[in-house]
């Protein structure tokens, strides 16, 4: 195994110098942009859900490989914003594509392109030095012999991309190659983060994600927007294997409210129960979980909270 940023060598003996850069992932919402981050990644490093706007913010997951280092930036889907929340995610979005070394715009297998992918293409031309790669996700949904050769050319036709690549990350199918891909458009340079690390959000941040996907298990259907997570306290319990964490989860109505804590409070201790193990898994200890839910009204609207909730 080569020495992390020393020259590696090709199947034909030649010298390649070691990479390191970052590519983001971007598309419309629910394109599967948290899934392939993590199927790349190898672990989970950003929550996933069915529901459009799961991810809020720029979730940064490294790769390590001997050749290169790749630092994945997956971002919020790109959609017509109804609140000030949603105009700056789509800000976010915009402002990720001109700092990146590559750019990954991710297009699903089972849908036609619309509006959203033209207006991202549009905005793709105007940082014409950075490679894109066209991204087909979800290829295990489509069949392969009549849907996915029409897609992937319809995909082509978009923008002159650098490369096209089907993907299925729920099923691990070429991820392999889009890596790749990925690593082959890096520059040339030292590593970025210590080998073995995985992401750099802090951890404060993963939990308070892995709670709201818990949360967002049970409700997606009835609230899939309005729910916010943060972490009050999370500290070590003195002299005993176990992270105290406090957190509060926030939404828009007192009727809200009562849908997240269920009948006698049902839904909340099964959302902490689900999210403790999550977080668990995550620290490699035992976690004591305490969860409130208050309301928050209209917080997607308002500047104030929306900095208090760190957007």
């Amino acid at each position: 195994m080569s020495e992390r940023g020393a020259a590696t060598a090709d199947p034909a003996g030649t010298q390649r110098p070691f990479v390191a850069g970052f590519a983001c992932l971007v598309g419309r919402p629910n394109v599967g942009k948290s899934t392939l981050t993590n199927a790349l990644v190898g672990q989970k490093v950003a929550i996933t859900s069915n529901r459009p706007q799961t991810t809020r913010h720029t979730v940064r997951g490294i790769v390590h490989r001997d050749d290169g280092q790749l630092v994945l930036v997956d971002t919020p889907g790109l959609h017509r914003p109804r609140t000030l929340l949603g105009e700056r995610l789509n800000d976010v979005v915009l402002g990720t594509l001109s700092e990146v070394d590559v750019i990954g715009l991710c297009l699903p297998a089972d849908e036609r392109s619309g509006p959203g992918d033209r207006y991202l293409v549009e905005q793709l031309r105007a940082v014409p030095d950075t490679p894109v790669v066209a991204v087909v996700t979800k290829t295990d949904l489509v069949d392969h012999h009549k849907e996915l050769p029409r897609r992937l050319v319809e995909a082509s036709q978009l923008l002159d991309f650098a490369e096209v690549v089907p993907v299925s990350a729920t099923e691990g199918v070429r991820t392999d190659v889009l890596a790749d891909v990925l690593v082959g458009l890096l520059p040339e340079g030292r590593p970025l983060y210590p080998d073995g690390e995985l992401t750099n959000e802090p951890e404060q941040v993963l939990v308070a994600e892995l709670i709201r996907e818990a949360v967002l298990e049970d409700v997606r259907d009835e609230l899939p927007h309005s729910i916010a997570v943060s972490v009050e306290e999370m500290q070590p319990r003195t002299n005993k294997e176990l992270v105290d964490i406090y957190a509060t989860v926030y939404v828009e109505r007192p009727s809200q409210k009562g849908i997240v804590i269920g009948r006698q409070g049902v839904r909340l201790r099964e959302v902490g129960a689900r999210a403790r193990q999550r977080i668990e898994a995550m620290l490699g200890t035992s976690v004591y979980l305490d969860l409130h839910v208050k309301v928050l009204k209209d917080w997607q609207r308002d500047p104030r909270q929306l900095h208090r909730l760190g957007f």
